[in-house]
């Protein structure tokens, strides 16, 4: 049987990735903000929490930790090497591997810092749990990382199969893509993106995950070696741009600070 990946909601935005098999009880969860969503949706399916898998340090992605160990003291917790994440029976750093054998699957670790300076995602087969350094149509805000950093992680992320799809941690898409109109107001893949999110937000269901290959249309953070995005950053910075970085930079500081 195939493994299933459902998001699990939390907070006003977040989604908590749940991963199993339909013929196990074992399942892993990816970014426990919050333990009673995570509870709730075990005890409702009669699964075992075996597994919890990390991106990064922030209370919305860790806050639930101390809970679902307390009730399933087995489950192995995963997990940059960062001391402000609590609780970790295993850190881990670039290309290491995860097994997990109750759902007879493998991920690669890539380091992608930037929004945090120790944050990773997790990459199987064409899945990317990618937490908050990539959203739907947008990027995560530099913390305590750098731009130079995430501009690099990003670049690292085009690098895979345009057919991966990709679990981000929050439902940013429509604001994400608001921000894509305005650097690319002309274009018809971010105005179909718009009309297809709008569509799915009114019927109460998740925009994500995304393929790298919907990014690659509209996403204005892997599009920085495009004109009409460089033309757009240039007119921000009021001044040329050399090079991708500097672009990405550019429009990072131009949506955190005019549209954010």
């Amino acid at each position: 049987m195939c493994l299933i990946i459902e998001p699990i909601p939390a907070f006003e935005d977040n989604y908590i990735w749940l991963l199993y098999r339909p013929d196990g009880a074992s399942c892993a969860v990816v970014d426990p903000g919050a333990a009673e969503p995570v509870i709730a949706r075990l005890q409702r399916d009669g699964r075992r929490l075996d597994a919890i898998l990390i991106t990064h340090h922030h209370a919305d992605h860790i806050g639930g930790l101390a809970e679902l160990r307390r009730r399933w003291p087995q489950a192995e917790v995963f997990g940059p090497e960062d001391r402000r994440i609590p609780g970790l029976t295993r850190v881990l750093a670039d290309g290491d591997r995860v097994p997990l054998a109750g759902l007879e699957c493998e991920f690669e670790v890539m380091a992608v810092p930037g929004h945090t300076a120790t944050h990773i995602a997790y990459r199987g087969k064409d899945r990317l749990f990618c937490g908050d350094t990539l959203f739907a149509a947008g990027c995560g805000r530099v913390f305590d990382g750098t731009f130079e950093q995430l501009a690099a992680s990003l670049q690292r992320i085009a690098e895979l199969p345009a057919s991966t799809r990709c679990y981000c941690a929050h439902e940013y898409t429509l604001a994400n893509l608001g921000f894509a109109r305005w650097v690319e107001p002309d274009s018809p893949a971010v105005a179909a993106a718009i009309t297809a999110a709008e569509q799915r937000r009114a019927q109460g269901q998740p925009t994500v995950p995304t393929t790298l290959a919907e990014e690659f249309a509209v996403n204005p953070f892997l599009r920085t070696a495009e004109p009409a995005v460089i033309a757009a950053a240039e007119r921000f910075a009021g001044r040329p741009l050399e090079g991708q970085t500097q672009v990405f930079m550019a429009l990072r500081r131009w949506k955190d600070e005019r549209y954010d």
